[in-house]
């Protein structure tokens, strides 16, 4: 009999725990009310814990006010003020790694460029004050990297809609990771050679969102910590100011997208050049990028 009995008990279904569903943007009134009173200096802590998952949820939702204003103006208050408990942070992190992810679907294309621009004030927490291991901010880097290689939507602003953005806040999330002490010249390398891959890309319209400038503060930034020495400074931009697959900048006078590359290249180098003659220290770099600009001419 008990033979019998520990048969029919085996085969009967065994339950199978529902994964916790995923927090959702409630994009309502009262939900932006009660992310106003947890942003008071009376409130708890714990107030702003509960909310964060919910604000990471609407950096996909297609109102900008609620996207932009609210979601992301919100958690970069909090993160910068040190608002957030440490294991909040740490999932938000792996959350937005998450969202970040290229297998990742993201028709309207908000949810990855506000991840993005939300992971740079992650990674600026801990360049702030160090609470990453190793391996965790070997992570960010390679995301930041990844994605912003990767950017292929390059819509900056659009009416009614808002924001997108791709480049430049990929650029961000590399500027605040190449300002870490904790990092060394490879991974900055890494980082800057992502942002080379989007200087002038084939394919990327006119940039005029302010994307050029965007990558070229990540590049300054590096300067000023004696990320290169003159020989592989002027490999880089080389290979940044190359105009393959034409055979010279002459060509991009003949097309559309020949046009596009040479203006978004200039205007890289112009930032660049702006910013390098502002800062006596740079004044060496100078001449590499004054010599890039006449050959795009």
């Amino acid at each position: 009999m008990r033979c019998f009995l520990v048969v029919v008990l085996l085969a009967l279904p065994v339950p199978v725990l529902a994964a916790a569903p995923a927090p959702l943007c409630p994009g309502t009134a009262g939900f932006a009310r009660a992310v106003q009173a947890a942003g008071q200096a009376a409130a708890a802590r714990g107030d702003r814990d509960n909310l964060v998952p919910n604000l990471a949820a609407c950096l996909a939702h297609p109102d900008p006010e609620i996207r932009d204003a609210l979601a992301y103006t919100t958690l970069a208050t909090w993160l910068r003020a040190d608002a957030v408990s440490p294991a909040v942070r740490a999932g938000l992190m792996q959350t937005l790694l998450g969202d970040l992810a290229p297998e990742h679907p993201d028709p309207a294309g908000f949810q990855a460029p506000f991840a993005a621009l939300v992971l740079a004030e992650v990674a600026r927490t801990d360049r702030v004050a160090a609470w990453l291991s190793d391996e965790q901010r070997e992570t960010l880097v390679s995301a930041a990297a990844n994605y912003l290689s990767g950017v292929r939507d390059y819509r900056g602003f659009t009416d009614g809609e808002g924001w997108r953005h791709g480049v430049a806040h990929g650029a961000d999330f590399v500027m605040q990771l190449v300002l870490n002490p904790a990092l060394d010249a490879a991974a900055r390398r890494r980082l800057l050679g992502a942002v080379a891959s989007q200087v002038a890309p084939n394919g990327a319209p006119p940039y005029v969102h302010t994307e050029s400038e965007r990558l070229a503060r990540p590049v300054l930034l590096a300067l000023g910590l004696d990320s290169f020495d003159q020989e592989s400074w002027t490999a880089w931009l080389d290979g940044v100011a190359a105009p393959a697959p034409m055979a010279s900048w002459d060509e991009a006078w003949k097309n559309e997208a020949g046009l596009a590359r040479r203006h978004n290249l200039r205007a890289f180098l112009l930032a660049l050049h702006s910013g390098i003659s502002s800062q006596e220290n740079l004044s060496g770099y100078r001449p590499a990028v004054e010599a890039a600009l006449r050959a795009s001419q």
